[in-house]
Parts: C-alpha cells; sequence; structure tokens
C-alpha cells in the first residue's frame, strides 16, 4: 500500500466534484463522489459511486458500492428520466423540486463503518458507528451501531459487541484521535481483547 499522507489521496481516474475530504482519505480509481463528505482515515476503493452522502472518520468502503443512487419518482404516472430531465429531451425545464427531494435525502455512515465489496445503500439510510455491511447486501433500513448486517434486503446477522462495549467504544472515539495519540495507542489496538482495552482508554 502506497504512503498516504494528510491531503486526501485521489486516483488521476477518480471523479470527485464537490466534496469535502478529511486527512489521510483516499478515493481509488473509477470512483465516482459528488455533493459528499469523507472524514478522517476513511478510504473508497475501486468503481465506486458516491452522491448526497456523508461518511464518518475511519470507514472502510470496497469496490464497486453504491452509496445513495437516484431513485425514480414511482408515485407518478410516469417514472422515466423524461419526467424531471425534461430539457434533455426537449420537454421543457428540469422538475428543480425533484432534484431537491432526492438532495435532501441524503445517506449517514458513522465512523469505523466496513462497507464489503458491491453494496448497495439507498436513500436517507443511516449506517450506525463501528456496523459492518456484508458483500453484496442492499441496505434498506437503518444499521444500528456495532452491528453487522447482509443480504438483499440486508438484516442483521450479530452484533460486534455488547451494547455497553458499543457505548464505551463511542465514548473513547479513537477516530478523533490526533496522529500521534492513535500510532502510540496502536500496539494495545491491535493485542487488547475488548474489555481490557475500553478500560485502559475509557475517559475516567
Amino acid at each position: 500500500m502506497k504512503r498516504l499522507s494528510e491531503a486526501p489521496t485521489i486516483h488521476p481516474e477518480a471523479q470527485v466534484t464537490d466534496c469535502s475530504l478529511g486527512q489521510w482519505t483516499e478515493v481509488g480509481g473509477g470512483t465516482q463522489m459528488r455533493e459528499s463528505s469523507m472524514g478522517d482515515w476513511s478510504y473508497i476503493t475501486r468503481d465506486c459511486h458516491v452522491i448526497w452522502t456523508d461518511i464518518g472518520k475511519m470507514c472502510s468502503i470496497a469496490n464497486a458500492t453504491r452509496l445513495n443512487p437516484g431513485n425514480h419518482p414511482t408515485w407518478r404516472a410516469v417514472q422515466h428520466h423524461s419526467v424531471y430531465r425534461a430539457e434533455a429531451y426537449g420537454l421543457g425545464d428540469d422538475d428543480d423540486a425533484f432534484f431537491a427531494w432526492r438532495q435532501a435525502n441524503r445517506v449517514t455512515i458513522g465512523h469505523d463503518v466496513w462497507i464489503g465489496h458491491g453494496v448497495t445503500v439507498t436513500a436517507g439510510v443511516t449506517i450506525g458507528t463501528g456496523a459492518v455491511v456484508g458483500a453484496g447486501a442492499v441496505v434498506t433500513r437503518d444499521v444500528a451501531p456495532y452491528s453487522i448486517v447482509g443480504g438483499v434486503p440486508a438484516r442483521e446477522i450479530r452484533r460486534r459487541f455488547t451494547p455497553a462495549q458499543a457505548d464505551a467504544l463511542q465514548e473513547i472515539a479513537v477516530w478523533d484521535w490526533s496522529h500521534d495519540a492513535y500510532k502510540k495507542a496502536l500496539p494495545d489496538i491491535r493485542t487488547l481483547a475488548i474489555d481490557p482495552f475500553i478500560e485502559k482508554y475509557r475517559r475516567p
């Protein structure tokens, strides 16, 4: 893996438009990101599509993930592009209210979330901190913090930690530590079981 830096690393074949990227972040080749944000330490790999999404810190997003793919107006008599992209078809003005509705239904991803290969997360969904989304899942409902979900549609498989452990980890908030503090704690992160880690790093 190449050395990253405080400045975001964006592959030459990626397209990033109107986005905010934190420190130590990386966007892989073929990925398109638009009108979204991604916090410190997070990375998104190849051939992903992201729009109107807020990604937390330390998130790991695998290839071919789609975050907030566009909804069509299923409640109308016609749901085709021409209904809201009318200008392209010589039918008059585009439907600005429809696009405002799309933009308002943002996807929100917490911190330290792992999203597997080929996942789709639909509009308006929130994925809690510490969650895992299994490869190929289609996430249509909110995902609880520190839970593991998978399937189509995605359903909870199990919890990574107890509720008390999950609360403690969110309180410790490793993703908010400085680079130096994280580097110093890395041996403990690698070797300590969850309870000794919480005991050592939880605020008194």
